[in-house]
């Protein structure tokens, strides 16, 4: 008895497909367990993941807010500096007009 060729295609196509849910499923697993591991040599455990995801979030607002301070900060001083500079240019004019 002969089998047609796409029954051979699609018993081949469904078999291939299955083999690659295994092997993804196999992957998913190991990645899961490798990344728990190095969470866990970190000292992170599964229990902890809302506490470890607040600590992050903390961190992510503080260095913002660093950050922001880094820009005032910056700001202010071009200010001052620039300030100091027409203030010096405006008693140089004054002195000059005074003579």
């Amino acid at each position: 008895m002969k089998v047609p060729d796409e029954e051979i295609k699609a018993i081949v196509a469904e078999t291939l497909a299955e083999q690659y849910r295994l092997q993804q499923d196999s992957i998913d697993a190991i990645v899961l367990k490798a990344v728990a591991s190095v969470l866990a040599s970190f000292g992170i455990e599964d229990d902890d993941r809302k506490e470890v995801r607040a600590d992050f979030q903390h961190l992510r607002r503080w260095r913002k807010s660093v950050e922001q301070a880094q820009s005032y900060t910056f700001k202010a001083v071009i200010t001052v500096i620039v300030t100091g500079l027409v203030g010096a240019v405006w008693l140089g004019v004054k002195v000059m007009l005074g003579k």
